[in-house]
């Protein structure tokens, strides 16, 4: 979420960083990692935390943000040539890792402001976990789509990997344009990110 003044809309930027790895089958029941990267912001009251944030936050495309979902994503695909002279994806099994950089106030807190603040992080935590559900969905028609998978006339297995990077690209798009949705509605004027901004700044 980039910074801003907390009376107008800030936004969270998504970070995603993929790679897709061929190599031996693996098994079809797979689980994501979820770790979170707080970074220390400074202040004992609603303001200064808010400044200190502006201050310490993660760079984002424009600005600071405030907190950002990034990922990991790994194959192990098992690519079989047919006798018919065609290639088949007969397994995949993604290892995903998806890190929630977060703000962690350093300083003890008095009432309300402790309050307040265990509400914005709260907020904004739930706001990040909905990224990292997108990404855990975008895996898993990742997998819908490529396990099963088979090209005629290919007994290389170059073309089903072509086929496949040109279909997982639209995927990914697809899903990062769902999370600019998101942000674009919690971010809005009265939407819930803005309102945890307002109430942590304003008390």
């Amino acid at each position: 979420m980039t910074l801003s003044n907390p009376a107008t809309p800030s936004r969270f930027f998504l970070a995603a960083a993929c790679l897709f790895l061929a190599s031996p089958a693996a098994h079809a029941d797979w689980k994501p990692v979820e770790k979170e990267a707080p970074y220390p912001v400074a202040g004992t009251t609603g303001p200064a935390l808010y400044a200190s944030i502006g201050e310490r936050g993660p760079k984002a495309s424009v600005g600071r943000a405030i907190a950002f979902t990034d990922f990991k994503l790994t194959w192990q695909r098992d690519y079989r040539p047919q006798p018919d002279g065609a290639c088949t994806l007969v397994s995949a099994r993604p290892k995903l890792i998806i890190s929630y950089v977060l703000p962690r106030a350093d300083a003890k807190l008095a009432e309300p402001v402790k309050t307040n603040w265990q509400r914005f992080i709260e907020g904004v935590r739930r706001h990040e976990r909905v990224h990292g559900e997108m990404i855990v969905a975008m895996v898993e028609e990742i997998e819908a789509f490529t396990v099963g998978l088979s090209v005629p006339e290919d007994p290389k297995c170059k073309k089903i990997r072509a086929l496949m990077t040109e279909r997982l690209a639209q995927i990914s798009q697809a899903q990062r344009q769902k999370s600019r949705d998101f942000d674009r509605v919690e971010l809005s004027e009265g939407g819930n990110v803005h309102q945890l901004i307002l109430a942590l700044v304003n008390g």
